[in-house]
């Protein structure tokens, strides 16, 4: 029986307060899902008649030679379904993709406990839309059509400027989504279902987890399953001990730890949908890409050993974050209950961004950690003059490679915005070094929701 085509997609994500602190479990993170979305096309591979293929092939048909092929085999003593990269393919990339790879043994292993039908050759293809990538998509070419909304980058893969949007997130979220529902029953993964939800959300934490080589916060992918929410993370130990695909006993520890059965790691997490986590009427978030870039992993690496270095010090800072945190949250909530809202209704919100931003200056400092370098200071207050803008923060671990702004929701305040940055320079005396390049706005707004199903009808043109 040809198992059915399906698709699946999972949005971006900024954290607009908590960076750092959603590290930890005495903290919160307050994370927006975005309308920028990465998608998942999962089909069977038809093959000729009288030959049969071990064979998955994945494809990003927007890049140039983006193409990966796996064979797979069931692993002894119930070690799951473990994938190999073919070499040998003229049209394949020889270059690992290890967030694809690792999510896709994860979602075949997942499928062999739930379905012991076997798992058939299959034919997956990615798509992201435009403003995942820097060099492409700035607000003024518009939102493209539902047909025409991705573009082909024309390049390699490796050659592209992600602008920090949560790409791997979202694509292992949606991929083994898809996997899933592809190979499963579909009740299986009926991704409005609570219960559900819960399962791809474990899935995709484990996956990413693996993939990027350590057990993360996890605000990312809880943005790309369930879109914007306050988050709370899990416990590292719910991971720990999880193994390598391969290992024995390693498909039933995953099912474990997916179906949230093990009393001893019960997912810990706190995703709150219901309370602030929402755009008031009247408002948009707005994200800049910052041509420049940091390094996140030595950014966080730094913070904590501050954090540890000085713990009197970084808790009170911390803990006087985290109230900032929950009092934006609350204000948030507040306006959201309007049915309307007045320029000075803002002013609270001006206020709360304000000492936040005051907060994680102090934080840089402390830590010598450039989490709101000058130059992001600079473009920020400058911003914050324009009539209409409410607030901005650099967003997540900070830096340079991103700021997000939160704005009023009206045609004259996004245009004078970005002519503003159309026209934007770093002072000459700052120094190229700890400088910014080129600032554009991207056509990227809040959403709230979470991985969906899709239609394939978008995909037409893309799936060959």
């Amino acid at each position: 029986m040809e198992r059915p085509s399906v698709a699946f997609s999972a949005p971006g994500k900024v954290l607009l307060a908590g960076g750092y602190l959603v590290l930890d479990r005495d903290y919160t993170g307050l994370v927006f899902g975005l309308d920028a979305r990465i998608h998942v096309h999962v089909q069977t591979l038809h093959t000729s008649p009288g030959l049969s293929l071990s064979e998955i092939i994945v494809k990003s048909p927007q890049f140039r030679d983006a193409q990966w092929r796996y064979g797979y085999r069931e692993t002894e003593d119930a070690g799951g379904i473990e994938v190999t990269q073919l070499k040998g393919h003229s049209t394949s990339s020889q270059s690992r993709n290890r967030f694809v790879e690792t999510a896709l043994a994860y979602a075949l292993t997942y499928v062999s406990t739930v379905d012991s039908t076997k798992i058939g050759p299959a034919s997956i293809t990615i798509l992201a839309d435009t403003d995942y990538y820097s060099h492409v998509g700035s607000f003024g070419t518009g939102i493209p059509s539902m047909l025409d909304r991705f573009l082909d980058f024309d390049i390699p893969l490796h050659q592209a400027h992600k602008t920090g949007l949560g790409s791997s997130a979202a694509l292992v979220t949606a991929f083994v989504a898809a996997v899933v529902a592809h190979y499963a029953p579909l009740e299986a993964v009926h991704a409005s279902s609570v219960r559900e939800k819960l399962r791809l959300h474990n899935l995709a934490q484990a996956a990413h987890c693996a993939a990027q080589g350590k057990i993360g916060s996890g605000f990312d992918v809880a943005a790309a399953a369930y879109g914007s929410c306050i988050y709370n993370r899990f416990s590292p130990s719910i991971l720990e001990g999880l193994g390598d695909v391969g290992s024995k006993e390693f498909s039933s520890r995953l099912k474990s730890v997916v179906e949230d059965t093990d009393s001893s790691k019960k997912w810990d997490m706190t995703i709150d949908k219901k309370f602030a986590a929402t755009v008031p009427k009247g408002l948009r978030l707005v994200m800049c890409d910052v041509d420049c870039g940091s390094e996140t992993v030595g950014m966080v690496k730094n913070v904590l050993s501050w954090r540890k270095s000085k713990p009197e010090e970084s808790v009170l800072l911390w803990e006087t974050l985290q109230k900032g945190n929950e009092d934006l949250a609350l204000e948030f909530h507040k306006l959201a209950t309007k049915s309307a809202c007045r320029t000075e209704d803002y002013d609270g919100l001006r206020t709360m961004i304000l000492t936040i931003r005051s907060l994680i200056r102090e934080m840089s400092l402390k830590s010598g950690v450039p989490i709101e370098p000058e130059v992001q200071t600079k473009l920020i207050d400058a911003c914050c003059r324009l009539p209409g803008v409410v607030g901005g923060v650099v967003p997540g671990a900070g830096g340079y490679d991103a700021v997000v702004f939160l704005v009023e929701d009206k045609s004259t305040v996004i245009d004078g915005l970005q002519k503003f940055l159309e026209d934007y320079r770093v002072d000459a005396d700052q120094g190229q070094g700890d400088g910014i390049g080129k600032v554009r706005l991207l056509g990227v707004k809040q959403e709230d929701r979470g991985v969906q199903a899709e239609s394939s009808i978008i995909y037409d043109g893309w799936l060959r």
